[in-house]
Formats: structure tokens, sequence, C-alpha cells
């Protein structure tokens, strides 16, 4: 088969589409034809070796991707979720089902999590093999690029707003980087839960992306700071959430913006993982902060189903064919855009 892969981290020159032995199946894999797959702000930290904690030792060459949907071609002995014709797409949570937190219920607190594609070999490839249980079905209604596009950004700002944050009707929340692929999906949720939506965007026409999905107020972060508009737009008196996916560039202002008794809630750090923080302002306004990772199953069923229905749609920005690797991630990497990036193999061009 054809795969995305690189054999050292770097930048993305370091990336082909070439030949790469065909997987093999475990006794509860499955065996996918993809027919798409979708990039995320990931793809481009693990072709640099930069994980979440540490510095990623990764067996090379690596196919990186953990977005991807296609059509069960084989699966394991004992696989008994899916049959060869099944539409899938992936959610690429890996945990240990042994440890204290996969025992209690929720395997993102796994003591070994590992997200395919990052720390094992991923699925922007013609083929790849899976664990049925990081597949969900997907309707014969919903097309290839939004099941490949849904399921990372959706899962992750799912739980983000409805089970970290517990964000409730009526509240109001600031979204950074709304253009990007959680934002835009946290943009969403939010107002489907019946909040006042904020987002930012560096253009007017990414704005414009944000209003249309339901942001009730939009900020361009270049030409105001964002702090600054929310407390002139809230009498001071800041928003009860804020998502924040940046990290140090935006920290401060962050916590800033919150209302007394608020929320900031974070799943990443694309600016730097190590801003500064005024403590005082934290124990002084009572604010919250809450780590976030990917979703449980239960998370991911209950997000999906939405998408599949209609009710969130992922935005594509751009599809290329999967041997235009390096130019999908310069968008990403760029901020070229509104939404995700999805590959095609060109196999099926």
């Amino acid at each position: 088969m054809k795969a995305v892969q690189f054999s050292e981290h770097g930048r993305k020159d370091v990336l082909e589409y070439d030949e790469f032995d065909d997987p093999e199946i475990d006794r509860d894999e499955v065996l996918i034809d993809v027919k798409a797959g979708a990039l995320n702000h990931l793809d481009v930290f693990t072709r640099m070796g930069l994980g979440a904690l540490e510095r990623l030792d990764l067996e090379m060459p690596h196919i990186p991707g953990s977005d991807a949907a296609g059509v069960v071609d084989e699966v394991g002995e004992d696989v008994d979720r899916f049959e060869p014709g099944d539409r899938v797409a992936v959610s690429a949570g890996l945990s240990c089902g042994h440890c204290e937190f996969c025992r209690d219920g929720d395997p993102t607190l796994c003591t070994d999590y590992k997200i395919i594609g990052e720390h094992v070999r991923g699925v922007h490839s013609e083929k790849t093999a899976v664990p049925s249980e990081n597949l969900v079905p997907v309707p014969s209604g919903v097309d290839w690029k939004t099941a490949a596009a849904a399921p990372l950004v959706f899962q992750t700002a799912w739980r983000m707003l409805v089970t970290r944050a517990e964000l409730q009707p009526g509240e109001s929340i600031l979204v950074l980087g709304a253009s990007g692929g959680v934002g835009h999906a946290a943009v969403q949720i939010a107002d489907y839960i019946g909040a006042e939506v904020y987002a930012t965007a560096s253009t007017e026409e990414k704005l414009g992306y944000a209003a249309d999905i339901g942001a009730d107020h939009t900020i361009n972060y270049d030409e105001k700071n964002f702090a600054d508009a929310i407390a002139d737009a809230t009498d001071e008196r800041g928003v009860d959430v804020v998502v924040d996916h940046i990290g140090k560039a935006t920290w401060k202002d962050s916590l800033d913006s919150l209302a007394k008794g608020g929320t900031i809630v974070t799943c990443g750090a694309t600016t730097g993982r190590d801003p500064e923080t005024d403590i005082n302002s934290i124990f002084w306004n009572q604010l919250e902060i809450h780590g976030s990772t990917m979703g449980t199953p239960g998370e991911v069923d209950d997000v999906l189903e939405l998408v599949w229905e209609g009710s969130f749609e992922p935005r594509i920005r751009e599809t290329l064919p999967m041997s235009e690797i390096e130019r999908a991630h310069e968008i990403i990497e760029e901020r070229e855009g509104f939404g995700k990036v999805v590959v095609i193999p060109d196999s099926e061009l």
C-alpha cells in the first residue's frame, strides 16, 4: 500500500507518500480501506517529535494521522462489532483497560494513554489496522470527508465544554482560535447548549465563518487585545468559561477574561506549554482550571450522533490528495483558512 510517512523528525519536507508494508490485523483489530483522513495540529507536533509531556520516541518510519474513515475490509477473529463492508470512522484514544482509571470508567485518564498517530502508527494510508473498540459506525448518508474530519476535534470539544467545564444554557463562553479544528467545534457545541458565544480569529473572513456556525460576538485578536474586548463587551464582568488551546501566548489574557468563579478549560498549548500565571488572581477570583484530553467512548458516541444527524458540521478548509501531504501540513502550520484539512488516498481520486 501507499502511506504518508516520515523516517526522522523535522520540518514538513521529511514527509513522504510512498510504499509501506500492508498492515496485518490482530485478533481484536479491523482492517480498513481508508477513504479519507483529516489533519490536526497534533500531526505537526508529532512530525516534529513533540509529545504532550516529553519528546516522542517512535518506531520509524512512522505513519501519522489520528483521523480517518473508510470501509471494513477484514476483521480479526475476536471482533463481533463489525463485519466487512461496514462504514466506520476512527476514534484515536488508546487505553490499557485495566488501570484504576480505566476500571473506574474514564479511559481518557489511563496511566498508559496513547493516541493513534501520535504514539503509535497512524491512519494516513490506503489501509490501516485499528482495534475494533476504536471504531464508530458511520451511517450511509454521511460523506467520507465529514466522517474523517469529525471524531478527534468534536469529541475533544464536547468533553471540554460538557463534561469538564459543565457549560450551562445562558452562560457566556470565549472560544479562542475559532477557525481551528477544536475551536470551530467548540463554537458549535456552545451554541447548541445555549450559551452566549464569543469567538476570536485573525481575519474578518474567519470571523464571518465563526458567526455563521454560532458565534454571537467575534473578536479580531490582531486588531484588539481579546481580554480588553471581553471587558468592554461584558461591562468588566468577564465570561463564565474560556476555551484556550493556544497556551503561552494567550494564557494571561484568558485568565483576565474570566468572571469571578469562572472556568478555563484547555486541551493543548500550540504556542508553548510554560506560560506565566498570576496565582493571586486565581485564588482571589476563585477561578477553576480544567485540563481535558480526547473523550470517553460514551462522549464520542454522543457527539458524533449529533454530527451524523447534521446538528454539527465539521467545516473543510481544503481537500488534498495524500501525495500533497506537505501542503496539508503547511496549511495547518500557517493557520490558513477555517476548519479541517482532509487528505484522500491518491488511489481514491
